[in-house]
C-alpha cells in the first residue's frame, strides 16, 4: 500500500524519503548507500525501505463496495 509516515518501531518519520529513494534506486544505486546518504540508519528504519512493496497500482481497478 502506502509507505508509512513513521517507522513502527520507533517513530522516526521516514516517508519523506520514499521518493528520492526509489529514484536513487532505480536508477542503480545499491539500496545501502541511499539509505546512508539519507541519514536512515537505523536497521529499524531501514527495514521500512527494504521490505516496502509498492501495491496502490493493482488494487485500485477494483471496485468499493
Amino acid at each position: 500500500m502506502l509507505m508509512p509516515v513513521r517507522c513502527f518501531t520507533c517513530g522516526k518519520p521516514v516517508a519523506e524519503y520514499k521518493d528520492e529513494y526509489a529514484e536513487r534506486v532505480a536508477k542503480g544505486e545499491p539500496a545501502e548507500k541511499v539509505l546512508d546518504s539519507l541519514g536512515i540508519t537505523r536497521y529499524c528504519c531501514r527495514r521500512m525501505f527494504v521490505s516496502h512493496v509498492e501495491l496502490i497500482d493493482e488494487i485500485l481497478p477494483f471496485p468499493r463496495y
